[in-house]
């Protein structure tokens, strides 16, 4: 399993585990990146490949470069509508108490 999240699988008895460090929907890298994908894939396989017992563990040394621009720049202009109705019920929730 290829997981930002390596301790939920850990949890759910996964057998073998590579840990990336990247944001959720992108496990495997940037999309059109397909030497990074690569990477990440290869290292996936060796771990399955030299993994000698089970509930083994690799966290690989990737880093998401400018992380914290990323986090914010993917955000359309405008919130999808369910997002728009959900900030709107909440304004509502906040000015009834």
């Amino acid at each position: 399993m290829v997981t930002a999240m390596p301790e939920t699988g850990e949890r759910l008895g996964v057998p073998r585990i590579v840990g990336v460090e990247f944001p959720f929907g992108h496990t495997l890298g940037h999309a059109g990146d397909g030497e990074e994908q690569m990477k990440v894939v290869r290292d996936a396989l060796r771990v399955l490949r030299d993994a000698r017992q089970p509930n083994t563990v690799e966290h690989l040394p990737y880093e998401w470069p400018d992380v914290e621009r990323w986090k914010q720049g993917w955000h359309p202009s405008e919130p999808a509508p369910i997002i728009a109705w959900l900030i709107e019920q909440r304004r509502r929730q906040a000015a009834e108490k």
